[in-house]
């Protein structure tokens, strides 16, 4: 048996997690993603297995505001945005995922960005 890579475990912790987390029209669930360069947020209804709000480091908007997407500044930069386009929606409470990663650096301030710009989890 071979030693699991890094994203491997990430996925497994991601799948432990998912089985619990499940996001309603009322509480719909804020899914992160972040790879080296970029950092990636949804807002999702499981039941209808659709993506009601995405925002991301590479979004039109933000062409300008940021040098680069993977870093904290970015996350915050994203977490307002989400959070200003799901209040847009009409969306104020959600349940947060953090996709297996740890939350802290990038994934922390996203999270507190998201609370700051008036969205409750």
């Amino acid at each position: 048996m071979s030693a699991l890579t890094k994203e491997e475990k990430r996925q497994h912790r991601h799948s432990r997690v998912r089985k619990k987390i499940l996001g309603t029209v009322a509480r719909p669930r804020m899914n992160v993603f972040k790879s080296l360069n970029h950092i990636y947020v949804q807002i999702i209804d499981d039941f209808e297995g659709r993506t009601l709000v995405a925002a991301s480091s590479n979004d039109k908007e933000l062409k300008g505001k940021i040098k680069t997407g993977g870093n904290i500044e970015a996350a915050k930069t994203v977490g307002v945005l989400a959070s200003k386009r799901a209040i847009e929606k009409g969306i104020k409470k959600i349940i947060f995922d953090r996709g297996g990663y740890p939350y802290h650096g990038r994934v922390k301030a996203l999270a507190d960005a998201a609370r700051e710009g008036g969205l409750q989890f």
